[in-house]
């Protein structure tokens, strides 16, 4: 659940950061943590939350400056590190913050949206990928809702769905066959691994490196170029069917 703060009502020493509070029994637990922090908790991400919390203090109620009993805490949540309790909160809690943080962070989720369909997603009907901004535009034809607490995994197909009655798109792996001399398979190797995953590969007797990358389809122009750039144009690829 997210709870949206007054901006008059301010959070006092805390500006800027966010609270989280978790009701249970009666009971009521708040720490107070980095946006960032909350986002990425939320998305299923890695974060240092312990870099993250303004304290490392489970509060009653964090504004009043009132700490939880420790008796309270091991009751409900079976432990009394601090970590661990503010991990749960941030994950099950109400989440409260302030119309411009709540702005900042759907801005945010919308970019790592359309990011993720621009890499994945195609346009069938021409096997490219569309650039952002078309994506964008179609999300704001659409009316896309975007929960800024939900992960990007838990609404890109939905978004997705949403796309489909004004863009011909779909998610789409391609198999792109590359071939290196040796000293340009040296340059870029690191970047084929990076872009997707190496079905095959081998060294052919006249020194050449040749393998078969797959990757999301949106990821295919950038590859070209950066293969290309590397190469001075040295390379050799094609997209197997």
């Amino acid at each position: 659940m997210v709870k949206e703060l007054r901006k008059d009502r301010g959070l006092g020493i805390f500006e800027g950061k966010i609270i989280a509070r978790f009701e249970r029994e009666g009971e009521s637990f708040e720490v107070v943590v980095e946006p960032d922090v909350v986002q990425a908790i939320r998305d299923g991400e890695e974060a240092d939350l312990e870099k993250g919390l303004t304290i490392d203090t489970i509060f009653r109620d964090a504004k009043k400056g009132t700490r939880s009993s420790e008796e309270k805490m091991e009751a409900i949540f079976g432990t009394t590190d601090p970590l661990e309790v503010a991990r749960t909160i941030i994950e099950k809690g109400e989440i409260q913050v302030t119309t411009d943080q709540r702005r900042k962070m759907l801005e945010a989720k919308k970019k790592a949206i359309i990011s993720t369909i621009a890499r994945n997603a195609i346009n069938p009907q021409t096997s490219t990928p569309h650039p952002p901004q078309r994506i964008e535009n179609a999300m704001a034809e659409a009316k896309v809702h975007i929960d800024p607490f939900k992960s990007v995994d838990e609404q890109v197909l939905d978004v997705l769905s949403a796309l489909q009655p004004l863009l011909p798109i779909r998610f789409e792996k391609v198999r792109i066959a590359v071939k290196l001399s040796a000293e340009d398979s040296a340059k870029c190797y690191g970047d084929i691994k990076d872009s997707g995953k190496i079905i095959r590969e081998e060294w052919q007797p006249d020194g050449f490196w040749i393998g078969v990358v797959e990757m999301p389809a949106g990821l295919q122009n950038d590859f070209f170029d950066k293969l290309n750039q590397k190469t001075k144009g040295m390379v050799e690829t094609k997209i197997v069917k």
